[in-house]
């Protein structure tokens, strides 16, 4: 789900305090499980469709929600939404793609590199967002850990596949490299997800607006999507209603309500901080729920990218330290 600032903020929110910090930290650990639950029942029910009905579910909930607070979406913002609902929806028809190829920990972290293409494409549109230092130097950082992740597994799947003498490992790596760079599109979808609502009217829009563009581009473009793909799978047992049940009412819903909560009353800045934590939960529980193992090139690629992306959210933090650095020694 895609992480948006709303602008319906007080006009000083504060600094972090405990409860943000914890509420923060909750949210990452539940967003990292959003790709681990669709992948964990995806034998018994098609990711595809499981994020086209968790879609439907948000848009029923949120609609309720903005009907009780009178709030009507304006008609001028229409034709930005609808672009925004669709490169959401392109964002979860490659997550799902890419779930049924790779490991879910590897979704996880190419996903969340969605700020470093938001990042950049924001550095070209808007002169508020120019890129100083350390932010190149994390997007340089990051993108040189996807590249070690990329290659650096390749070879080690090469090296595994001599080994064995069988050619089902090349199969199963090059089906692992394409889910992986599926998972990296989906990235750059959300980046452009981000860019749309910042670069058009939907930057005055109330976050809940925003929220349901989404949720719909999700679920008109993804349901006939799995009709037209057959992937349709969907077992009524009671483990697939409880993930179904976590992913509408608590992804889709309940999480982001929070999230722009948190937005209302903190600064945006000091939350975006907490951007890396989400695919480091992902693979830390993709490995302990899921069993799913990891390649010495694909950990250090995946440091490389968290280290990355830390810098290019926290920025002005690593700035002020570095100016603070600087006076202590005196090399200012």
């Amino acid at each position: 789900m895609t992480l948006q600032q709303s602008t319906a903020q007080p006009a000083s929110p504060g600094p972090l305090d405990a409860r943000a910090v914890a509420v923060m930290t909750l949210l990452c650990v539940l967003w990292s499980l959003q790709q681990i639950s669709l992948k964990a029942v995806a034998g018994q029910a098609s990711p595809m469709l499981l994020v086209a009905l968790r879609s439907l579910i948000g848009v029923v909930l949120l609609a309720a929600l903005m009907a009780r607070r009178a709030d009507v979406p304006a008609r001028s913002r229409w034709p930005a939404g609808a672009l925004a609902g669709g490169l959401f929806a392109l964002e979860y028809l490659l997550v799902t793609a890419a779930l049924n190829l790779t490991q879910a920990s590897h979704v996880v972290v190419f996903l969340y590199t969605a700020p470093l293409f938001a990042a950049l494409g924001l550095h070209w549109r808007l002169p508020a967002e120019r890129l100083n230092v350390v932010q190149w130097s994390g997007i340089g950082l990051a993108f040189g850990g996807i590249t070690l992740a990329f290659l650096g597994g390749d070879v080690m799947a090469g090296v595994q596949t001599s080994s064995h003498g069988s050619g089902a490992g090349v199969t199963s790596a090059a089906q692992s490299l394409l889910g992986d760079a599926l998972a990296l599109l989906a990235g750059a979808a959300w980046g452009a997800t981000t860019i749309t609502i910042r670069c058009s009217n939907l930057a005055q829009a109330p976050a809940t607006e925003t929220l349901l563009y989404q949720l719909l581009g999700a679920f008109v473009l993804l349901l006939p999507a799995a009709v037209f793909t057959g992937q349709l799978h969907f077992e009524p047992v009671p483990v697939v209603w409880a993930h179904l049940a976590f992913q509408a009412l608590i992804v889709s819903f309940a999480s982001f309500l929070a999230w722009f909560w948190l937005l209302r009353r903190y600064l945006a800045s000091q939350l975006g901080v907490f951007s890396f934590l989400t695919p480091l939960f992902g693979v830390v529980l993709g490995v302990w729920l899921l069993g799913e193992s990891l390649t010495p090139p694909f950990e250090a690629g995946s440091a490389l990218v968290l280290g990355g992306i830390a810098l290019v959210s926290a920025h002005g933090a690593v700035g002020a330290l570095l100016k603070r650095w600087r006076l202590v020694s005196g090399t200012a």
